[in-house]
């Protein structure tokens, strides 16, 4: 069972991401590390600390829940800035594949929110 990112245009062609639960978390936390914090330590992630104490353009898609509900068009354009620097700080991941697959999946994700940025439409989670 897993989960999938994709744009709401019941469009077949257009691009999509999916992961495991388990996968979907491992690239969350991932995100959150390169945010400066640790994913374990936020309210709904097991810890107490509240999502007002940390300052992401990543939040909405950070704290949002895995099986249900999407990103506005708005909300996946403040995020591309910063998910193309993550992109961009780590150009030489070739000799470690969990970061090419952590690297390899944002750009997946980037090219959904532009489409959907493009299409005005939303993100699905599903």
């Amino acid at each position: 069972m897993g989960l999938m990112l994709c744009p709401a245009d019941d469009e077949v062609t257009s691009p999509d991401i999916s992961w495991s639960h388990h996968g979907f978390k491992l690239f969350r936390e991932w995100l959150a590390q390169s945010e400066g914090f640790a994913l374990r330590e936020m309210v709904g992630f097991g810890g107490n600390r509240p999502w007002s104490s940390v300052s992401t353009t990543l939040a909405p898609l950070l704290d949002h829940p895995d099986h249900e509900g999407d990103l506005a068009p708005a909300r996946c354009a403040a995020m591309l800035p910063r998910l193309e620097a993550i992109i961009n700080e780590r150009p030489h991941a070739a000799g470690d594949p969990i970061l090419q697959r952590r690297i390899d999946d944002t750009r997946q994700l980037v090219a959904a929110m532009k489409y959907c940025v493009d299409k005005d439409v939303t993100l699905d989670f599903c």
